[in-house]
């Protein structure tokens, strides 16, 4: 049957889709959106606030299992999984109503369904499995996000061989596991899963852990990593799996070295759901792998259809997504836009340590033709560090080196440690307002606080310091 006519209609209900209907409504705009499993999407069910909840837990374990230094005694530590994942479970459901409810206040039109785009661009059809509604509008944004990659060889399971999607509700934890992948994914489950008790081999094809991070940050990470039982192997590829009763045997690098666990978690990024909007048939440029092209503003390659999130080759980040949500909805308007600048995002990794980093590493700001400059700080000297018990890691700020040895305009800064996902916010706005490290170094950072580390790595950019 056929429905309504909007200003804008929206497919998926994940960061990308449900900001652009929010930030579209609260500009006057009249929103559908289309999503065909739950509000929220990967972030919100499967992705983000799942896992840092997890990760949350095994932070709780760290504490109870530290509290001695602290003079508190504890009894013996006993994780109640089921419970873990009751919480996990209730903390989505309160996010998703809560979106429901903003939604709804927003006066969008939420429609329960595949959607696909028509032929002509503005129309969309909606299908629940009992019926199809046509519905239409002005400007169509696609957002139907992503899907976890999988390894030919490893066929995904509920218990031996899982992604994330799986993982984030196994029914207990493994004994054993093997992750495949050492980015941010990989890297946080390993640390998770190694807090709660599971023996973990990390298993990455780069030649170190979370790719896009400074080499300072990741061997900071790898240290701690090994010091807490994990087995980590970079430079490796997986070439097979063999299971049966006694768990799956996992072959890798170029000697056949092999692992046996009880669960391979795979970890190695995610594909975009592109294949659910029926592109096919209506001219939208899709990349060979599955991504839609785009131009700085969101726009595909049709007249009227912009696309945001994980089916765009950017950053597959739920913040990266809002961005491009806010900067699809002012093109829709006619507004001044300001492109998303991808070489200088937030990203942040919850694993233990935490690493947080915005703008060039060293090695790529090199890689640029800067001449640079570098500043590292160690949180073993910052006292907010030593009394909560988390001195591992480092700051590093990286400048433009002037002709007099000190620092300009900062390029990047990468952090490891505690809290440092907390952090980030004034690195990254120091990074992207192009600032200098004369303008950083006069403002005033709490005492005592972790974040003070970065004003002290900053200042010492300038020639003088204070504590370093």
């Amino acid at each position: 049957m056929t429905g309504q006519h909007f200003d804008v209609v929206v497919i998926g209900g994940g960061p990308g889709g449900y900001a652009a209907a929010l930030y579209g409504a609260s500009a006057g705009l009249n929103i559908a959106l289309i999503e065909k499993k739950r509000l929220g999407g990967t972030c919100l069910n499967v992705g983000c606030i799942p896992a840092k909840e997890l990760l949350e837990t095994a932070s709780v374990a760290r504490t109870v299992n530290h509290a001695g230094e602290f003079g508190i005694e504890t009894s013996a530590l006993g994780i109640q999984w089921g419970t873990t994942l009751t919480r996990k479970q209730a903390i989505i459901d309160r996010l998703v109503g809560g979106l429901g409810m903003l939604l709804k206040n927003r006066k969008v039109t939420v429609f329960d369904g595949v959607g696909q785009l028509g032929v002509d661009h503005q129309t969309v059809t909606v299908s629940n499995g009992v019926e199809t509604t046509t519905i239409s509008g002005d400007a169509v944004v696609l957002a139907a996000g992503s899907e976890p990659r999988t390894l030919d060889g490893f066929p995904v399971d509920d218990s031996r061989i899982v992604t994330s999607d799986e993982l984030l509700s196994i029914p207990e934890l493994p004994g054993s596991a093997a992750v495949i992948g050492g980015g941010a994914i990989g890297s946080e489950f390993a640390s998770m899963m190694a807090d709660l008790g599971t023996k973990v081999t990390l298993l990455e094809y780069e030649k170190k852990l979370m790719p896009g991070a400074d080499s300072d940050a990741t061997k900071v990470v790898e240290r701690s990593f090994k010091k807490r039982g994990i087995t980590v192997r970079t430079g490796v590829a997986v070439k097979s799996q063999v299971t049966n009763e006694d768990g799956v045997t996992v072959t890798f690098g170029d000697d056949d070295e092999t692992v046996t666990v009880d669960t391979v978690v795979i970890a190695i990024g995610r594909r975009p759901a592109s294949e659910t909007l029926g592109l096919d048939r209506t001219g939208v440029a899709v990349d060979a792998r599955g991504f839609i092209t785009v131009n700085d503003t969101c726009r595909t390659s049709v007249p009227g259809v912009w696309a945001v999130g994980d089916v765009i080759p950017t950053a597959q980040l739920a913040h990266v997504a809002f961005a491009e949500a806010i900067v699809t909805i002012k093109d829709i308007l006619g507004e001044t836009v300001i492109p998303v600048a991808y070489d200088k995002v937030p990203w942040c990794i919850y694993s233990h340590p935490e690493v947080a980093f915005a703008g060039h590493s060293e090695a790529s700001a090199k890689d640029a033709g800067y001449d640079v400059v570098v500043s590292k700080h160690r949180f073993m000297g910052n006292g907010r560090a030593m009394i909560v018990g988390e001195t591992e890691g480092l700051v590093k700020v990286i400048a433009e080196k002037q002709p007099d040895g000190t620092g300009g305009k900062i390029l990047g800064v990468h952090m490891v440690g505690p809290w440092v996902t907390e952090q980030l916010g004034q690195a990254y706005l120091a990074v992207n307002w192009e600032a200098t490290v004369e303008d950083v170094a006069q403002f005033i950072q709490p005492h005592p606080t972790m974040s003070e580390l970065f004003g002290e790595t900053v200042m010492a950019l300038t020639g003088r310091s204070l504590h370093a």
